[in-house]
């Protein structure tokens, strides 16, 4: 055999050799079962080993961990998981391999940010990757709106909130809708109609069916608590009129505040606790909701 055909024989046994270690780190991503623990994800080092070892197959590579993310987070909300250990360093993975991946970092940090079991419940992670996606995306002011969402509606930090929409307002063609959000951060923060505008543009701007449906969710929530803080304070004002705190909503009733027993908006009656508080038969039925739990978990609401 010549020199030649030697070479050419060795440059492709190093080239099939090559290969199929990419095929095989490929099929390590496809086998993680989904209660695979922090250990068994991390086989390889670190984003930028599983880069080289992509051979140019980096995009390929991203594709599959982001699918892996969906996976992992899916079927941990499903079974309303209280840890998602695996979800920050799929994520890094992905955006690793591919920083232009924009589904990555805008899902990626709602997934990361809600209270567990709607999410991961570390807003710091989300912050950190939305903080990459602006990196690679400056001027789609779409990554400060979520920054600023982050700030406002998992750490209640309304400052933060307003310098995310602020810095997104100085986007070329960013949305009027984040100087009024910057404005509304800066003078009211914390209001239910601030949340409720939030909530409605997470609704109206995400195609994905599983973050709409908890933008509903968290909508549907806002009009509960307002409908039990109208039941709340007929319950006061009847209180106030009869000179005692009613004990059953007869009373209210007689007072001329109601016209029968409130319902949930299930159709079922509402619960007059002893001290006065309107309260849910089921509260567990209605995620999101701040009024209307039972008093050990008025302070610790289900969700956000």
């Amino acid at each position: 055999m010549s020199r030649r055909a030697k070479t050419t024989a060795g440059f492709l046994a190093l080239a099939l050799l090559l290969m199929l270690v990419s095929v095989s780190s490929l099929l390590r991503v496809t086998q993680l079962r989904e209660h695979s623990t922090l250990n068994e994800v991390l086989f390889i080092p670190s984003a930028k080993a599983v880069k080289r070892m992509s051979l140019g197959y980096s995009g390929l590579l991203a594709d599959l961990y982001w699918v892996r993310a969906v996976q992992y987070f899916g079927n941990h909300h499903i079974a309303h998981a209280k840890e998602y250990d695996l979800l920050d360093p799929l994520l890094d993975i992905t955006v690793s391999l591919d920083p232009k991946l924009e589904p990555a970092y805008r899902f990626g940090s709602i997934f990361l940010s809600q209270q567990p079991p709607q999410g991961a419940g570390r807003p710091d992670l989300a912050i950190r990757l939305v903080e990459r996606g602006i990196k690679e995306f400056p001027d789609d002011w779409h990554y400060y709106f979520d920054l600023g969402f982050i700030h406002y509606m998992d750490r209640h930090d309304y400052i933060a909130a307003a310098e995310a929409f602020e810095r997104g307002s100085r986007v070329p063609n960013a949305h009027p809708f984040l100087q009024l959000m910057a404005a509304r951060m800066r003078s009211q923060g914390g209001d239910r109609e601030t949340a409720r505008l939030l909530w409605q543009n997470v609704y109206d701007s995400y195609p994905d069916k599983m973050v709409r449906s908890n933008a509903l969710e968290h909508l549907e929530a806002l009009r509960y608590d307002e409908m039990i803080e109208h039941i709340q304070k007929r319950v006061q004002m009847a209180g106030e009129k009869l000179g005692h705190q009613p004990t059953s909503w007869q009373e209210v009733m007689q007072a001329g505040f109601l016209r029968g027993t409130p319902l949930d908006p299930k159709g079922r009656p509402l619960i007059l606790m002893p001290d006065g508080r309107v309260q849910y038969s089921r509260p567990d039925d209605f995620p999101f909701v701040q009024l209307g739990l039972p008093k050990n978990r008025a302070d610790h609401p289900i969700g956000n």
